[in-house]
């Protein structure tokens, strides 16, 4: 006779491999549980134990109250951020550590979207947007701050390489968060001057014309000199300190 534990795990089997392969939209609503249940014949305590699993894999959303149901969420790497941070943070791990992951495997990914043959049409239109966005939003700390981690984590996305997306947009979605909430914190105090923040944005600019030219090798270089640089302000989360799941759980999905 099959458990209950086990018929749960069944039941998340099948609907994950549907979210996988794109049966199941991202953003999409799951069927009602009514309907689930006649196409799963499993009692309502195993059923509901399949959608915890699929919740605590961050593959859906359960909504409850009246107008409950859950939402479809597609995987992510900011899914896979917040188990990283995880296994991270129970090694006590810091957040720094994180940052020095990034100044080695961000600087190859823009390197790769510089080499593109396509990047024309996939990877410049997408960095000027954002670039020109930073400008527009220079005078607010926290909203400039969220951009420039957009322009940052989509030299990762566009670059090209599947598993350079994923795990380097892992780490990218770790440190964003945390450089999030330091910048929300620090508008309240110190700040950060705003000719270093027009500064920052020169780099991107010439981050952008780097790889719109094809200088993969010039922008790998930039990118590493402009990591070093920018990650020599304030710890976002403190000297030493270490990851911080909450703030991950906490992040918007896309």
């Amino acid at each position: 006779m099959v458990s209950a534990d086990r018929l749960a795990e069944q039941v998340a089997d099948h609907i994950r491999g549907q979210i996988v392969r794109g049966e199941l939209a991202d953003g999409a609503p799951l069927p009602k549980s009514e309907e689930l249940i006649q196409r799963y014949p499993v009692s309502m305590p195993t059923f509901r134990e399949a959608m915890r699993i699929l919740e605590a894999e961050g593959l859906i959303t359960v909504r409850r109250g009246r107008l409950g149901g859950a939402v479809v969420h597609r995987p992510s790497p900011a899914n896979l951020g917040y188990n990283l941070g995880l296994v991270l943070a129970a090694q006590r791990v810091g957040i720094d550590d994180v940052a020095t992951a990034l100044r080695h495997v961000e600087p190859a990914c823009a390197a790769l979207c510089a080499g593109r043959p396509d990047r024309a049409d996939t990877v410049v239109p997408r960095l000027r947007a954002l670039h020109e966005e930073y400008l527009a939003r220079i005078d607010d700390l926290v909203e400039v701050v969220g951009v420039s981690r957009r322009f940052h984590e989509a030299l990762v996305g566009l670059c090209g390489n599947p598993p350079l997306i994923v795990l380097a947009g892992a780490l990218e979605a770790l440190w964003s968060s945390h450089e999030q909430d330091w910048a929300t914190r620090i508008r309240e105090t110190t700040g950060v001057p705003l000719r270093e923040r027009r500064a920052a944005g020169e780099v991107h600019g010439r981050i952008l014309a780097l790889i719109e030219q094809g200088a993969a090798d010039e922008v790998h270089r930039l990118v590493t000199e402009h990591l070093t640089s920018a990650q020599r302000n304030p710890s976002p989360a403190g000297p030493s300190a270490v990851i911080d799941t909450a703030l991950i759980r906490r992040q918007p999905r896309g």
